[in-house]
């Protein structure tokens, strides 16, 4: 008895030494030993779809990361070791080195935003991480592209956290005409819950990198408790919807997509899946325990959130009314990352086979071109 004793106490001990570790409150983490994964999604898988919708517009490019168009209806992509290349009727016409890039692990050369006054302004905006001393950090920077030069223009945002693994990346100009920005939590879990720090969050700022005076801390953050938030679309009722990376390793899964809503905590690295947690918002769907999507990057289209699936390798879609999810594209172009959608009404996509995860195929790595009407066949 006295062992059996002694055996609760340590456990107990250890139980209650993690929550002051990840800094988190006494109560919802006994209440999180009570919740169930309640939420696990079942996937309808489809096969194959016609190729004939399928086009290959690039290929032998080495980890592209982000797609976006300009009015022009010029193709923007960044590759992840630090090259922003500029595609003009889907032939590479310009190839611009960003200086400083460090491109170590998942770090680099990551998102692109093109202003919405782009025609008036010709301002870009890019996420990427650089190497200070011993320690990896991410910033956003602003640059002019006009004439066909591509000049630094301002530091938007610096200190965001960065680390070889982590460092989200993702941006994105919302409808209200703000600036949004998905930092990890740089292997630092507890960053996540921090609310005077940048990793682990939701970002939101002015073009000019100001804070909007209704953020609800004052400073960057719009949302917090993030761990890998690689995706941002908005829906036609303007709500925002993020794609993330759950937990990696032996217990690797519980990947979301998450309904964002401002000031709110997504519970990490607590709260996992759907463990029901009262303080922190649980995902709309999840991948559950034994599932990894790895999930890239999202796009709303038609009533639907259409991400894609890195380690899932493949393309999701959840219909928001029906609350289903259909896969798409299984195995068929490996590990996929960026999905845009076009001026010409198509799907964008970039292949990440040479990431150092995938296995690269011909012409890795790929974009693609694809008419979103195979998803509604």
């Amino acid at each position: 008895m006295i062992k059996i004793i002694s055996i609760l106490v340590v456990v107990i001990v250890l139980l209650i030494g993690s929550v002051f570790y990840f800094k988190l409150p006494l109560q919802n983490f006994f209440l999180g030993l009570l919740s169930t994964d309640s939420q696990t999604t079942s996937i309808e898988i489809i096969p194959s779809v016609s190729n004939e919708n399928i086009e290959v517009i690039a290929t032998n490019l080495e980890v592209p990361w982000e797609i976006a168009f300009l009015p022009t209806k010029e193709m923007l992509v960044t590759l992840r070791k630090g090259d922003l290349l500029v595609f003009n009727n889907n032939n590479l016409v310009k190839s611009f080195p960003i200086e400083g890039v460090s491109s170590q692990g998942e770090g680099g050369l990551l998102g692109i935003a093109v202003h919405p006054q782009f025609e008036s302004n010709n301002y870009l905006y890019l996420y990427y991480t650089i190497q200070n001393g011993q320690r990896y950090e991410n910033k956003v920077e602003r640059f002019l592209y006009r004439n066909e030069e591509l000049i630094k223009d301002k530091l938007i945002l610096e200190d965001i956290r960065g680390n070889i693994y982590h460092n989200a990346g993702k941006i994105a100009f919302g409808p209200d005409g703000y600036l949004y920005i998905t930092a990890g939590d740089a292997l630092d879990e507890p960053l996540a819950q921090n609310k005077s720090v940048l990793a682990g969050k939701i970002l939101r700022i002015t073009d000019e990198g100001e804070i909007p005076s209704d953020n609800p801390y004052q400073n960057e953050v719009y949302s917090l408790g993030h761990r890998n938030p690689q995706g941002l679309t908005w829906d036609t009722n303007g709500r925002l919807w993020s794609s993330e990376h759950g937990q990696s390793g032996v217990n690797s899964g519980q990947d979301e997509l998450n309904l964002i809503s401002k000031g709110a905590n997504y519970g990490w690295p607590l709260a996992r899946g759907s463990q029901n947690f009262p303080a922190y918002e649980s995902p709309i769907v999840q991948s559950g325990d034994s599932v990894t999507w790895a999930p890239g990057d999202t796009e709303y289209y038609a009533g639907n959130i259409f991400f894609t699936g890195l380690r899932g390798a493949g393309i999701y879609k959840y219909n928001i009314l029906g609350k289903n999810l259909v896969k798409y594209l299984d195995n068929e172009f490996g590990r996929l990352r960026a999905i845009t959608l076009g001026p010409d009404g198509n799907f964008y996509l970039t292949t990440s086979n040479r990431d150092g995860r995938g296995s690269p195929q011909e012409g890795d790595d790929k974009i693609l071109k694809i008419n979103p009407k195979i998803f509604f066949e």
